[in-house]
């Protein structure tokens, strides 16, 4: 069943189902492939390989956040210096290729200009199955980079592409994005907890 698929009396009812789904859609990422991704994440900081991460809309949104939290954040009282790079941040780059080459092709532009074999890309979109996403991904794959995807509906052709899926069961853009902005937090605070010592962790906000 699709949410929503009625008109709600108050703002508060909405509120409550949507927090409602919010949870189940927390729930339904797999565990196995979230440590997957931290493992992989955690081990590509150490070798200081790019991260690179892309995503249309809100999507790019998330990949611009992500890079905050996981550049900065993940280095704060530790050792580790992560490189990240979102590849939906540059207007001027992505209305440049999208005018001169395609908008299909926005990513994987700035990928086989700047990605190496062992860096690491990570895809954001909700269906899974953004041209330009899709394209991404291919490449990376064909370059002997690893891919991390996060997804939504069902999945699209990202999930089946990837490396690691962590898809998100919901049919709800608002849901799943935020449970993929939550996904991206988690995998940045993890990985600072894990390199962090024990005495520091109690003193610092996260």
């Amino acid at each position: 069943m699709t949410f929503p698929d009625k008109a709600f009396e108050s703002i508060h009812t909405f509120a409550s189902a949507y927090f409602d789904q919010l949870a189940i859609a927390s729930q339904s990422v797999d565990n196995g492939a979230l440590n997957e991704a931290a493992l992989m994440l955690g081990k590509a900081y150490d070798r200081r390989a790019a991260v690179y991460v892309c995503g249309n809309g809100g999507s790019a949104s998330i990949s611009n956040h992500l890079v905050c939290d996981h550049l900065k954040g993940v280095q704060t009282d530790t050792n580790t210096r992560p490189r990240v790079i979102s590849l939906s941040s540059n207007i001027e780059i992505l209305t440049a290729i999208a005018n001169d080459v395609s908008y299909e092709d926005i990513f994987t532009f700035q990928l086989s200009t700047m990605a190496d074999a062992g860096d690491v890309l990570i895809t954001i979109s909700s269906s899974g199955d953004s041209e330009n996403i899709v394209r991404a991904a291919q490449w990376a794959k064909s370059n002997e980079c690893s891919v991390i995807a996060m997804t939504g509906f069902d999945g699209g052709r990202s999930s089946k592409l990837a490396h690691i899926n962590l898809h998100v069961e919901s049919d709800n853009y608002g849901v799943i994005e935020d449970t993929h902005q939550s996904l991206m937090h988690i995998l940045a605070q993890f990985i600072r907890l894990d390199r962090m010592e024990n005495t520091l962790i109690s003193e610092r906000r996260f």
